[in-house]
Parts: structure tokens; sequence; C-alpha cells
């Protein structure tokens, strides 16, 4: 999980820039038939964003299961720091922006809270717990 996240973060160019023209092209075609113009490149951009950093805070929650869901809102926001930063200091063509850092924070939240939801409504009955029911 980490690695392909470090090469999407540090790819010395922008990762959607080979798909750029054909976003575009598909976001004039679904405004031109009905689809309102609030869903543009921002939009996607931002929601590509929190679903990159859901695995984060999904995973992060599982390794962690102490930690309660801002915690790991907060490891992420750290992470997503430390990615803003070194595209700041060390990518010519890359664009620190503090809304990235936002988006990816939420992504963390949300993959942890689905962690937490995912422990809780998943846990297999243990046969003490079975027992216990039958009396």
């Amino acid at each position: 999980m980490a690695i392909p996240l470090a090469f999407i973060a540090f790819w010395p160019s922008p990762v959607d820039k080979p798909v750029s023209g054909h976003l575009a092209a598909v976001l004039a075609f679904l405004h031109r038939h009905g689809i309102p113009r609030w869903f543009n490149y921002g939009l996607v951009e931002a929601s590509a964003n929190v679903v990159l950093f859901m695995p984060v805070g999904f995973v992060a929650a599982l390794a962690f299961l102490p930690k309660r869901w801002w915690q790991i809102g907060g490891f992420g926001m750290l992470i997503s720091g430390c990615i803003e930063l070194g595209q700041l200091l060390f990518l010519d063509d890359r664009f620190a922006s503090p809304s990235d850092i936002l988006t990816n924070t939420s992504g963390a939240v949300i993959g942890a809270l689905l962690a937490a939801w995912a422990t809780k409504k998943g846990r297999p009955t243990t046969f003490r717990q079975q027992a216990s029911q039958k009396c």
C-alpha cells in the first residue's frame, strides 16, 4: 500500500497529466448531457484524493486497534503534510496544496471509520459467546 502511494505522491509530473485531455472530454460530454457543472475536474481530483487515502486509514485503524478514528485522521494528516512538503521542496512540476491535505485526511478518517464498522459488524461469534447465548 505504501509503495503505490509513494509512486503517486512523488511522481515527477502530475499523475493525471496523461489522461487530462480525456478527462476533460468526458466531463464536457457529461455536462452536455445534463450532469451539473459542479461535477468538474476539481471534484474528480478531490474525490480521487479521498479514495487514495481510504486504504491508509483502514489499514492503520486495523494495525493500531486501540486508536480512535480522529487519531488515525491525525496520522493521515501527518502523512499527507509530509507528501505535500516533499512536493513543494523537491518536485517543480507538482503543486503542494492545503486542500490536498484536507481531502487526504478525510479519506484516512473515512477508512478508519469503515475499519471500525467492519470489525464491529463482521466479528465472528466465539464458541464461548455462542454457549452463553444458549443458556
